[in-house]
């Protein structure tokens, strides 16, 4: 309550409602160490209604992280410890940033499978190495979000035993009372989702609460709900149960009346020193990770290559054995002058590379793998009766798909990739969003890039998706062009540890460009001269992807006729921004002025490399259903067209 008065800012309701049970949990059965957020075993906690966020941080600062009363002080304030919402990175204890609605749940999922794929794989007899809960506190506004629905769904089919959530079940949002909006019986659907339900639990009675606590965590076999019944902004003399609680201050009357009303007759800010005892849990915790220690180094000894793989694995380095060659890359990628496919082109550098190349890599698609070529040849599928496997069948679930990488990147072990048609990263685009938050090593292969899907039609025709996604800071988007450039755009996302990347890949056969080996390292940079004429350039074509055949073409026919004409492969505008003003200028050059952009998505965002007297070959409308060649001529991307745009440039 202070410090969301003294920010004059905040949710007081879901964290005064919620306090019996954070105390129930942080004090009687979390694993951790403040001195240390960061070990492996410890359990997580993921707050998915976000906006309680001041009661994560007074359980932090109480129980002992580096979280100080100034800190404290300092919510919600340019720069502090304590944002309004939980951020990853920021606070230490946090472990996921939260407040869009029913993603931290579907993170917590992802943080559970990984735990149990995880023990799976490394977990030895007498060597439980891998062994800890996840919980999470959740909110009827988690439970409204379609997102909630997908993930727990998948959790109950996953058998996520080691998954427990808590259910603020105070019948209160932003809007009032939710029996207007939210009828439904909760724990019938969990039920039906395959979870244990705890039901009609006193969010008030510690006792209930911790009763209920542990015997969700004797079922080993289903996640479970627990429904506590709270009254939100609890102890408030006038607006506790009220929507009045949920985002604003409660006034220093109304706090007067909450302090007699609980019986906390201190200043604010003050916390006795009996409390701050109690509470402290630095010296258990480094108990507990010490008698980890114990185990794992007896683990090592048992069993020294497991102990030495798990060390790299949760530390996210990548093997030595990792491939750094862009010449063995391209072998695995495809054969000399072979017109393939970039979907193609990405299953075969995977079936190149994989098992034993990079182990921890764990990947997956909604429900379209034979058309995303996401599962290398050999990979397992995930099950509840067998989590020891390398692929997971997330059903048509983009959105909790895209959460719960999230969650599994996180949680650490594994680097996860998952595969849908590009136009519907849409439905993924809020969990893609908070990967760029938390700069997770998430990666994304969206193939089905363009109008090329040809028959399906315009709602299968992504338009204004790559141009989105590039909006996103700190996503890095990936056009290859060929197989080339696909393996190094795959090479490129594995290697970057702080970003997500997406890889947006062709359904279409596209042909092998020639390059030399200048050209071949230049790809890392993002954007590089793929063809150069003979002299210095009076024009520029910069295409993406299934484009830059119809530069590369241009170009050359343009060369006969005396025009110089040079084609940039734009595989990446992120990476190549990222480059100094030497390169850049060295690939566009800003005396040639003029500019053709070529890509078959939304066009505006081209702007920033063709200015205002250069041109834009894109899409202005949606597409339409015909074939993929078809549409192709229909929309002005043939060579004809590039020669007589960039004709009338010169």
């Amino acid at each position: 309550m202070d410090a969301i008065e003294r920010a004059n800012s905040g949710h007081p309701g879901a964290p005064m409602g919620m306090a019996d049970m954070a105390e129930v949990l942080w004090n009687d059965f979390i694993r951790h160490n403040p001195a240390n957020p960061a070990w492996v075993n410890r359990d997580r906690f993921v707050l998915s209604n976000g906006h309680a966020s001041m009661l994560l941080y007074s359980v932090l600062h109480l129980t002992g992280y580096d979280l100080s009363i100034d800190d404290i002080k300092n919510f919600r304030q340019l720069g502090s410890k304590t944002p309004g919402h939980p951020e990853y990175g920021v606070t230490p204890g946090v472990e996921a940033t939260t407040g869009p609605l029913g993603q931290g749940l579907a993170m917590a999922v992802g943080m559970a499978l990984a735990e149990k794929i995880l023990a799976a794989e490394f977990n030895r007899e007498n060597f439980p190495v891998v062994d800890h809960y996840t919980y999470v506190f959740l909110g009827e506004g988690c439970l409204m979000e379609g997102v909630s629905s997908e993930a727990s769904s998948f959790a109950g089919t996953q058998g996520l035993g080691k998954l427990i959530c808590l259910f603020d079940q105070n019948g209160i949002s932003i809007d009032g009372p939710v029996d207007g909006w939210f009828t439904e019986n909760v724990a019938a659907r969990y039920k039906a989702y395959g979870w244990q339900v705890i039901d009609n639990v006193d969010g008030h009675d510690p006792l209930a609460v911790k009763r209920a606590i542990a015997k969700a965590r004797k079922d080993t076999a289903r996640p479970s709900l627990i429904c506590c019944k709270t009254v939100i902004g609890y102890g408030a003399p006038t607006k506790a149960g009220t929507a009045k609680t949920h985002g604003s201050p409660l006034g220093a009357e109304e706090i007067a009346g909450a302090r007699k009303a609980l019986g906390w007759d201190h200043e604010p800010f003050a916390v006795p020193d009996a409390v701050k005892k109690s509470w402290n849990a630095r010296r258990k915790g480094k108990a507990a990770e010490k008698a980890w220690n114990a185990l794992f180094a007896g683990y090592a000894e048992a069993y020294p290559d497991l102990a030495k793989e798990f060390g790299r694995r949760v530390s996210g380095a990548l093997p030595s054995s990792w491939i750094t060659s862009l010449a063995h890359v391209g072998v695995a990628a495809h054969k000399a002058g072979e017109s393939v496919a970039t979907r193609v082109a990405l299953r075969n550098v995977l079936n190149g590379i994989m098992p034993d190349t990079l182990p921890g890599l764990l990947g997956g698609s909604a429900d379209l793998t034979p058309s995303v070529n996401t599962q290398w040849s050999g990979a397992k599928i995930v099950t509840a009766d067998d989590p020891n496997g390398q692929y997971i069948a997330y059903g048509v679930r983009e959105f909790a798909m895209g959460a719960i990488m999230n969650g599994i990147a996180l949680h650490g072990g594994f680097i996860p990739y998952g595969g849908t048609f590009l136009v519907f990263s849409d439905y993924a685009r809020g969990a893609i969003r908070l990967a760029a938050l938390m700069k997770q090593r998430v990666i994304w292969v969206l193939t089905h890039d363009s109008i090329g899907v040809g028959e399906d039609g315009p709602t299968h025709q992504p338009v204004e998706q790559i141009p989105s996604l590039r909006l996103i800071p700190g996503l890095r988007v990936w056009r290859p062009c060929d197989a080339v450039e696909t393996a190094l755009a795959w090479k490129c996302a594995v290697e970057t540890d702080n970003a997500p990347s997406c890889l947006i890949l062709s359904r279409q056969n596209l042909p092998a460009m020639q390059r030399n080996l200048e050209q071949g390292r230049s790809m890392e940079r993002g954007g590089y001269v793929l063809y150069e004429p003979n002299g210095a350039p009076q024009g520029i074509i910069i295409a993406t992807g299934s484009e830059v055949a119809i530069a590369m073409e241009a170009a050359q026919a343009m060369e006969k006729r005396g025009r110089k004409i040079r084609v940039v492969s734009m595989l990446c505008a992120e990476v190549f921004d990222m480059q100094d003003k030497t390169w850049k200028e060295s690939v566009l050059p800003s005396s040639v002025r003029a500019r053709v952009a070529v890509e078959a998505a939304a066009s505006d965002w081209w702007a920033k490399y063709v200015g205002l007297d250069g041109a834009v070959i894109g899409m202005k409308t949606f597409g339409e259903s015909a074939p993929g060649n078809q549409l192709f001529k229909h929309f002005g991307f043939t060579v004809e067209h590039v020669m007589k745009v960039m004709e009338s440039l010169l």
